[in-house]
Parts: structure tokens; sequence; C-alpha cells
């Protein structure tokens, strides 16, 4: 069947909420579409009134007052107000039935207010959404919140992918949409979902942002990233220097011990210390060549001087935090870097299983932060380059 791309639009209130774990979790766990994109916006008056053009002509002859009820949603909820913008979030899937499954994963508008028994969960607006009417008007809506957005054909869909490929490029992919009284105090952090948790289909990912979102902290960025080799490089730099300072001299000892046995010499120090620089090097090379090659899918050497900036084959998930004390307050959660040490309720504890396959990473510091939010280049998001290959591959459709 033809492979096509379609999006989730998450409102701001959900959003605001902190319930962008929970969507993404019922996302990845229920659907076997491939997740190629995401990204956090703010909705200006343009995108706003041209979102709700399109679903105002996008009428349901079984519910005409939905494209109604949701282009009004749309111009007075993800349009700014007072002319702060609101953060909303772009998901983007591929595959067959694309339009059908994300429609049925979404649920319908207007079951919702039938009856508190009558809610099943099984759907996101089941769980998120609500729809209220006027007691005394059954016609008249007296509170709408519909949770997610998502189109039910291709026409539609391809509408509203024409209007991000357009209006996306021009956007930062940090929402930057709140004065904080103290801004000393305001940290931003960086935390990426390593690629353990994409192996399979699974609400992990999800589920580990729902463990952040105790912390209160705001989400402003998020994007799906392939880490180049270049990028794991000098990402986990320090990191080489730590490993070698540590792991030669203890591999050394053993390579010494076992050749004394082996052999029934004695190795004196000064060859000791050629065996710390050649084994125990080696070693501690190899073990920082795994940790490059987990986090882009690739060995340092297998790959081309020409394409260590390619892409990597390994997906991660890479989310910008903010708010008072944000470094710490999401290490809490996470835990240290070895699962067996972590405390229970912490992340790399719930999920981890060794030191180097523990689940997520989170700077340090604030300024470790920065380096680090430069490295995988934050600013930049493949949203509209994706919907913009896939509009051009479907021109003539």
């Amino acid at each position: 069947m033809e492979q096509n791309l379609s999006y989730i639009i998450v409102t701001p209130y959900t959003v605001a909420k902190n319930r962008i774990g929970g969507v993404i979790s019922r996302l990845l766990s229920r659907l076997d579409l491939e997740f190629v994109g995401a990204q956090l916006f703010g909705a200006d008056e343009h995108f706003a009134s041209s979102y709700a053009k399109i679903l105002q002509g996008q009428s349901d002859p079984k519910n005409p007052g939905a494209a109604a009820l949701l282009s009004n949603y749309v111009l007075h909820n993800i349009g700014p107000t007072n002319g702060r913008v609101h953060r909303s979030l772009l998901l983007l899937f591929r595959g067959e039935d694309v339009y059908k499954k994300l429609s049925d994963i979404c649920g319908a508008l207007y079951p919702e207010n039938i009856s508190f028994e009558s809610l099943s969960g099984e759907t996101l607006r089941d769980t998120y959404a609500d729809l209220i009417y006027d007691p005394n008007n059954p016609k008249k809506v007296k509170y709408f919140e519909p949770a997610v957005f998502t189109p039910r054909s291709k026409e539609n869909a391809n509408d509203v992918l024409r209007l991000f490929a357009s209006w996306l490029p021009s956007q930062q992919n940090i929402v930057d949409n709140l004065i904080h009284e103290d801004p000393s105090q305001i940290e931003r952090t960086l935390v990426i979902i390593k690629p353990e948790n994409w192996e399979h289909a699974s609400g992990r990912p999800g589920t580990i942002i729902d463990m952040f979102s105790r912390t209160g902290l705001r989400i402003i960025g998020l994007k799906l990233h392939q880490m180049s080799v270049n990028e794991a490089l000098e990402f986990y730099g320090p990191v080489k220097g730590a490993l070698q300072k540590k792991l030669a001299p203890n591999i050394a000892s053993k390579a010494k011990e076992l050749i004394e046995a082996e052999f029934e010499i004695k190795i004196n120090d000064k060859l000791g210390q050629v065996l710390t620089a050649t084994i125990g090097n080696e070693f501690a090379i190899d073990q920082f060549e795994q940790i490059v090659e987990f986090m882009s899918g690739y060995r340092s050497t297998e790959r081309a001087q020409d394409e260590l900036d390619l892409p990597g084959r390994a997906k991660t998930l890479v989310l910008i935090y903010e708010g008072v004390d944000a470094c710490q307050k999401i290490r809490d959660v996470l835990g240290p870097t070895d699962p067996s040490k972590a405390p229970e309720g912490t992340v790399r504890r719930e999920f981890g299983r060794n030191i180097m396959v523990n689940t997520a990473h989170a700077s340090d510091s604030p300024e470790n932060a920065l380096r680090e939010m430069k490295i995988v280049k934050i600013e930049n998001n493949r949203c509209s380059e994706i919907i913009n290959s896939y509009l051009e591959a479907n021109k003539s459709n």
C-alpha cells in the first residue's frame, strides 16, 4: 500500500498541562506507523487564521458543525493571546493507511459528552479532550478542548502540510514565549532519550517524558534527531580522556597479571607503562567508539570522511526544559549513570540496562547544556524538510 505522511497537532492546553508524554506514549505503543518528526511551535496570527480557514473548508456531512467548532477553537486558542504565542506540538507519522490510523487513535469529537460512564479512555480525546454543552441549550457548546488535531483524508492532510511547509522554515525550534520575574533564576537543560528506547514500538519515550514532567519544568523545544558520527565524537569528547585515565591502567594491570601467570615471567614497571599505553589505551578507545556507535549507529572508522556529518541511523529525541534549577531537577528524576545504583522511581532505575545503555542523557550544568544544544543543532529541525520532500514526491497525486 501507499506510504503517506500525516500529522497530529497537540493543542496548547494539552502541552501546558504537561500531557505530551501521555500523548506520545499512546501513539507510539499503539501504532505501526513510523514516527518521523516532532517540533514545538508557537503559532502566529497568520498560521492560526490560515489553519482555521483550511479547517472551515473541510466540512463533514455527518458532523456539519465540526468544521466551525474546530476552526473557531484554532482562532481563539492556537493563535496568540495579546501578542503572546502559545506552545503547540507537531508530530509527523508516515505509513500505510496513516489517516485512518491516526484518526482512530485520536478519536471522534462528539461522543465525549454522552456520559462519564461511556468514556473508555481508549482514544486520546477520551482521555484528554472535553466537549460540554450548555444544559439549558443542548445545541450550544459551553466548553470545548479537542486535545489533538489530525486530518481524516490525504487531501485534508496535504492542505495543512503545505501550510507548514511554507511557514515552518521561518520559525525557531525553541518557543521562548514566557517572561520570567527573575530570569537569573531560570536555567535551560538538554535531555536526550537514547536509541534503545526506539528499538521497537513502545510507549517508553512518552513514559520517560511523563516522569520528567513531575519536575514542573516547561518543554520549550524538541526534535527527533539522528546524531552524526562527528556530533557523537564532539558530544562525548570529554568522556574519552576520562575513559583513558580510568580504564587504561586497570586493563594494563589485568594484562600484566595474565601474562606473568601464563609465561611465568616478571614484567617491570617500564613494560607495565608500555601495556598501559598500548593494550590499556586501545581498550579505552574501543569503549569510547562503542559509545559513538551506540549514539550514531556507526563507529568513526566505519564512515568515510565525507560521511561523518551525515545523519546516523540511531534515533533519539532531544528535548529542552526550562525553569528554576532545571539541570538538577531533571538529573534527580533521571538518576545516576549506573542504573543499578539509581534510586527507585528514577528513569534509569526503571528502564536502564547498564552504564552506557541507560535510557537518557541530561546536561549536568547550564554551561554544558549550551554546549550540547550547539552540537545537536537544536535550532535546526527537519520537519519542514520532511514535509517538503513528501509534497514534492506527491505533486502528481
